[in-house]
Formats: C-alpha cells, sequence, structure tokens
C-alpha cells in the first residue's frame, strides 16, 4: 500500500506542477503580409506576386512558425494605423475606448494590458522596441507608465530609429547629426548596432535571463516602416530584383474618395530596401527561435508574429497604410503553441486586434480582467473549427472621433467587405470574385441581403461600444439605408466632377 501510494504521488506530479507557457508577441510595423511566404502559399499566383514573378522575399523562420503553427488568412488591424492598432492589441478594447483613437493619443491610465494580467500571475514581463502610447515624446526611453512591462528599459515610445547603442546613461539612438540630435540615417549600422539587430538581441538576453520563470515579452520593431533603408548585406540583396508595378496602380479604376490615388509610379530602390528590411527581420526571428530552442523553452513558448498594420506599397497609387483596404488593414497574424495548437493549421474567418487577448489567454487558461471588448476565438486555434455560434465578421474603424473628415466603419468577413464612410458613398467588395477590390458591388441586387446583415451588424457595433463615428449624420444613413429594404441608393454627396469644378474655382479666385 505505501508504495502504491507513492507511485500516484509520482504520476500526478507533471501536471500538478506543469510550467505555465511564456508568451512572446513579435509584432513589426507596416507589414505587407505578401512578402512572407507562408502567406503567398495561400494566395492565388496573380495575388501573390503583385510586384511580379521575380519580387518576392524568402522568409524560411517566419514561415517555419507556420508551418507549426496556426496562420490567420485574414486578421486585421481594427484600426490600421500604429498607435491605435497597437492599443487595441494589448487590451482586446476598440481603439476609442482606450482611448488612442489616433496616433500619439496617450494611453488611458485605466487600460489593463495582457503584460498587467501575466504579471499578476508570476510572469517576468518585458517590452522592447517602438511603443507609440505615451504621447508625443521621441524617442522617450523607458516611459514612467508601463502597463504592467516592467522591464521597458528598452521601449521607446516613437521614432522609426535605425541604429541604437547603449551607454552608461541608457539606450539611445546613435546615429546623431553635428548637434547630437538623433535622426534617420543609418550612419554604418551593423549587426550589433541595426536596430533590428539590437531590438532581437535584447530580447534573446530576455529570454535568457531566467528560463526558469515563465516571461511575457512584447518585442516591436519598427521596420519595415519607412524610411525604406536597411544595413548591409540586405541593402542591396534585392537590388537587381525586376520590381513590377500593381496591377491596381496600372489600372486603379475609379477608387471611393477614401482610396483617391496619391501616386503613379513605384521606385525600384524602395522596394528593394523595403524587401531587404523584411528579410533582416526573419533572419533575427530565426535567431530568436534557436534561442528558445537552445534554452529548451520553445515546446512551452507561445510565439505570436504579427503587425500593426499594412502597407499598400504601391497597390491602388497608395503608399502606407490607413485605409480599409486590404493591403492596408490586412496583417500576419500567426500563433505557434504546440500544446494546444496542430501543425500547419490555416483559419480563415475574420479576426482583429481586439481578439486577441481573449483568445490567448483562454487557450492558455488565464483569466481577462472582464474589460475586453473583442472575441474569443480559442475554438478556432485548437479545434480548427467556429463555435456553433460564431459569427464571421469583424469591424474595423478609421482614425479619429465625430469631428474626423475621413472617418470610415468597415464590416470585413473571410469574403465580403462593406465599407460606410463619410466621404464616399457605401462600397461594398466581393474579395473572392473581386480581390483587387476595384468593384463596387453596392448597388448589385446579387449583393443585397449580405449588405442588409453587415449594416445591421454595424449598427449593432457601433451601439455597443460607442463608437463616435455613428454621430455623423451621412454614416448613420448610410448604415440605415443598408438595413431598410430599399434597393436603390441615393447619393447626397456632390459628385467627383462637382468637386474638381469647385475646387478649380477656388483656385482661379485665388
Amino acid at each position: 500500500m505505501k508504495y502504491r501510494l507513492t507511485l500516484i504521488i509520482l504520476l500526478y506530479i507533471p501536471t500538478a506542477f506543469s510550467r505555465p507557457a511564456n508568451l512572446l508577441v513579435i509584432q513589426t510595423d507596416e507589414h505587407n503580409f505578401r512578402t512572407l511566404g507562408c502567406y503567398r502559399d495561400t494566395l492565388s499566383p496573380e495575388q501573390a506576386f503583385i510586384w511580379g514573378k521575380e519580387a518576392f522575399v524568402e522568409t524560411p523562420h517566419i514561415d517555419w512558425l507556420a508551418d507549426h503553427g496556426a496562420l490567420c488568412t485574414s486578421f486585421y488591424a481594427t484600426t490600421p494605423v500604429c498607435s491605435p492598432s497597437r492599443a487595441a492589441l494589448i487590451s482586446g478594447q476598440y481603439p476609442h475606448n482606450t482611448p488612442t483613437h489616433s496616433n500619439n493619443i496617450p494611453l488611458g491610465n485605466d487600460v489593463v494590458t495582457f503584460a498587467e494580467l501575466l504579471k499578476k500571475q508570476g510572469y517576468r514581463t518585458g517590452y522592447i522596441g517602438k511603443w507609440h502610447l505615451d504621447g508625443g515624446g521621441k524617442p522617450q526611453w523607458a516611459p514612467d507608465r508601463n502597463f504592467g512591462f516592467e522591464d521597458n528599459r528598452y521601449m521607446f515610445n516613437r521614432g522609426h530609429w535605425k541604429k541604437f547603442e547603449d551607454t552608461p546613461n541608457g539606450p539611445r539612438v546613435a546615429a546623431r547629426d553635428q548637434n547630437d540630435k538623433p535622426n534617420y540615417n543609418l550612419d554604418a549600422a551593423d549587426d550589433k548596432s541595426f536596430a533590428t539587430d539590437w531590438l532581437c538581441d535584447k530580447t534573446i538576453d530576455f529570454i535568457k535571463a531566467d528560463p526558469s520563470k515563465p516571461f511575457c515579452m512584447m518585442l516591436a520593431i519598427p521596420d519595415p516602416h519607412g524610411p525604406n533603408t536597411v544595413r548591409p548585406p540586405y541593402d542591396t540583396m534585392f537590388d537587381h530584383t525586376k520590381i513590377e508595378l500593381p496591377r491596381t496602380m496600372v489600372n486603379p479604376g475609379d477608387p471611393p474618395q477614401w482610396g483617391a490615388a496619391m501616386i503613379r509610379t513605384l521606385k525600384q530602390q524602395s522596394m528593394a530596401q523595403y524587401f531587404g528590411m523584411v528579410k533582416c527581420i526573419d533572419d533575427k526571428v530565426g535567431d530568436i527561435i534557436d534561442a528558445l530552442r537552445k534554452t529548451k523553452q520553445l515546446e512551452h513558448t507561445m510565439i505570436i508574429f504579427t503587425s500593426d498594420h499594412g502597407d499598400l506599397c504601391g497597390e491602388h497609387c497608395r503608399q502606407n497604410k490607413g485605409n480599409p483596404y486590404e493591403a492596408s488593414a490586412k496583417v500576419p497574424f500567426i500563433m505557434y503553441y504546440p500544446p494546444k495548437i496542430k501543425k500547419g493549421l490555416v483559419i480563415d474567418e475574420a479576426l482583429s486586434c481586439v481578439d486577441f487577448l481573449p483568445t490567448v489567454f483562454s487557450i492558455l487558461g488565464y483569466t481577462t480582467a472582464g474589460r475586453e471588448e473583442g472575441r474569443d476565438a480559442s475554438a478556432l486555434f485548437t479545434t480548427g473549427k467556429a463555435p456553433a455560434d460564431w459569427h464571421d465578421l469583424a469591424f474595423l474603424r478609421a482614425t479619429g472621433d465625430e469631428t474626423s473628415g475621413n472617418a470610415w466603419l468597415c464590416a470585413v468577413s473571410d469574403r465580403y467587405k462593406l465599407v460606410i464612410a463619410r466621404q464616399a458613398d457605401p462600397w461594398f467588395f466581393d474579395l473572392e470574385n473581386d480581390p483587387d477590390e476595384i468593384i463596387n458591388g453596392a448597388s448589385n441586387p446579387a449583393y443585397r441581403e449580405i449588405i442588409r446583415e453587415y449594416s445591421q451588424a454595424l449598427q449593432d457595433y457601433a451601439e455597443q461600444f460607442l463608437d463616435p463615428f455613428l454621430d455623423i449624420e451621412i454614416i448613420a444613413k448610410d448604415i440605415a439605408w443598408g438595413i431598410s429594404d430599399s434597393t436603390a441608393y441615393t447619393s447626397t454627396r456632390p459628385s467627383k466632377s462637382a468637386e474638381k469644378k469647385k475646387s478649380g474655382r477656388k483656385k482661379k479666385n485665388k
């Protein structure tokens, strides 16, 4: 009897004292999802190689995470701009409720982040890289308000610096002008001082510091956001790559006002440098994976790879982000966690930044603060199937409040996208039949029931989460039209030709 009891105790030890999972969130900045091999594999050749068949980056390390974990094909930045997107990810709340609805608005003191929650569970927590949630400070190292990210020595508030260094007084931007002011120059940055390398190496140091205790780390890499420059050898790696103009730059169609053309060409050198930045990021992700493997932490670390928003990189004659087009709003989202997630899982349902916190905490088995406004999508990751009551819709919004001239709301699923905006009549995209997002299906009777469903969902979202955009009369009216039985839409906005004439008269009078 004595020996039998001892055996029972020994059998239960691994379960009772199993180690909590680490959480590592790697977030890039302004990252076009098509630059990752694992995302190209989910697309048609036309969509995968929009800059030409020769213009692509090999990303084996990020692809490895996707091959051994879950890849989301329809993950969206809740607001496709830096600060609001980051606020939504770390809090699980819609940006206007954080209240960081635009860049440089400080995060509210009452916001509870995933780091704060895990710190209470005994995790050592840290943040390395671009923060962009403490107002206008630039670079502003180690903001006083760390929101649960205890080790924030290498957190800087703003900027896309290219070279860093350690000093007796702490970290600083190493590229300096003649007045000793930091600048964005490369300044002969190498594999020790270039921003991506330096920040990733600090992350590896954090991982190795105390392997006996679970950690929560967010690494926010400021690339591949512009300026499009990168250290050797990545700076010349893609110089001879033939860059072609995206189809939607050659034939942009008649875009809505929120997607109006801004550029007419795409610089070869700029895209070559962008690809180089992505390649550097992938190599450093490989170093981080290797460090986790060598410290025997890889198999019990949940690794998230994502970005704050996309970059149009010439699509629709646009650069950067800020609108609901796919290349602007859709971001990479990969989750690696072997104990719970099957290798090679592909999730097509639409998700956004607000769904991150409740989903991750459900998978890890922790209770949230209860303030989250996103959905628990854990079943998608752990079973590969949506719950019975799942609704494949995510809600996106522009920056700003009810005074914003560029206000828009968006309901998006794996296939369809409805955009209701202050500046333009309703737009409806069928992403399966029109992946280039050129055709407005809002007046097509075949889509009327779907538009009605999405319009009702948008109104429900805005009412439940107090989105001030619903207070904009034209947006409220267009949502009401979408919900109604009316088939014909009558625009109350001036036509583009009228706007051009009006603009011309003003210039002439001047």
